[in-house]
């Protein structure tokens, strides 16, 4: 791999982050989070642009700082053109455009799910990088698929959510329960001190290796809706409890699938990918699968799990060896085929 120096910009979502790659070795990687929406319980688009306008120039600043790299320094600018919310992707791609443009140097974009599964490539994201083809199963607040990743730019979507994502389920369920978004995090620490078989919840019945999340956050909505009536406090009192068997619901929903795949494809080499592969029960399902089922696993760093610039960079640069660039009439795009 090439030691061109490039800046990576990311901007899909609530998190304002840019990073800088020397090869595939990450030099620095700053991110700024936005607490505002938690008082909404949920991203508003509006206040995450505005949110970007204020953040994206000191967060690239700082990434240049800790990496100790001169802006003139850098060969190409990477930046996520989508999928996301477009008003922030347009702060990111206006801003990327501009110093690219300042600095004379190449543009690049970047599909925000290609750079989940890429992070695996990362100089310190594994011990080792993944080799092809290898199962990933991507899965966030808004994607949830199992890809088949054939080679750095040939992956094949082979299964993926028919209604909500698996981050979706986990901050519905976790207002339903009256938590703070996002309730994911929320959800995975109160499990680890409940009882995972302390109540069932319905799985969908798909035969392909599809998706779905609406049943279960269903299933949890009337449960919740009949036991309260029966005990107001029944939330609270059993707080734990009901995350630790969501959870369980949850992660076994995304394993079944992923291992079917796994068995029918004949693929051994199997990753995980985005914000909720920060999740501690579905690293230990798949560290349970490496010893059962022998396959090799790869777990990102949990800085590499959350949308971050890091992962953009990565991709950038692989694209900047193959000269694939982009132009200055390129534009945000709230949809994005992998």
């Amino acid at each position: 791999m090439s030691d061109s120096i490039i800046l990576g910009i990311e901007s899909s979502c609530d998190d304002t982050s840019a990073a800088i790659i020397k090869g595939n070795s990450i030099l620095s990687n700053i991110a700024a989070n936005q607490a505002i929406h938690k008082e909404y319980g949920g991203v508003v688009p509006e206040l995450a642009s505005r949110a970007h306008q204020q953040n994206i120039i000191p967060v690239v600043e700082k990434s240049f700082s800790k990496a100790n790299i001169q802006q003139n320094a850098i060969s190409a600018i990477g930046f996520t053109r989508g999928p996301g919310l477009l008003g922030s992707l347009l702060v990111g791609t206006s801003f990327a455009k501009s110093l690219a443009m300042s600095l004379n140097v190449p543009l690049i974009e970047v599909n925000h799910l290609q750079a989940h599964i890429l992070a695996h490539f990362i100089e310190d994201a594994n011990p080792v990088p993944p080799t092809f083809p290898f199962l990933c199963l991507t899965v966030s607040g808004g994607h949830t698929m199992i890809v088949l990743v054939k080679d750095y730019f040939d992956m094949e979507i082979i299964g993926k959510t028919i209604d909500d994502a698996a981050g979706e389920a986990f901050d519905k369920i976790g207002k339903i329960f009256d938590l703070d978004y996002p309730a994911g995090p929320i959800i995975d620490r109160l499990a680890k001190e409940g009882n995972p078989n302390a109540f069932t919840f319905n799985k969908p019945k798909l035969e392909n290796y599809d998706y779905s999340f609406s049943g279960i956050k269903t299933s949890v909505l009337y449960f919740i809706q009949k036991e309260v009536r029966k005990n107001p406090d029944f939330i609270k009192e059993n707080l734990n409890d009901l995350c630790a068997s969501v959870q369980k619901c949850i992660i076994e929903i995304l394993m079944n699938k992923l291992e079917k795949a796994a068995k029918d494809l004949h693929v051994n080499q199997v990753a995980i990918a985005g914000g909720v592969s920060a999740n501690s029960a579905l690293r230990k399902a798949m560290e349970d699968n490496k010893e059962k089922l022998g396959w090799d696993i790869y777990i990102p760093k949990f800085e590499y799990t959350t949308d971050n610039a890091a992962m953009i960079a990565m991709v950038a640069q692989l694209k900047f060896e193959r000269g694939e660039f982009t132009d200055l009439r390129t534009s945000a795009t709230a949809k994005y085929d992998l």
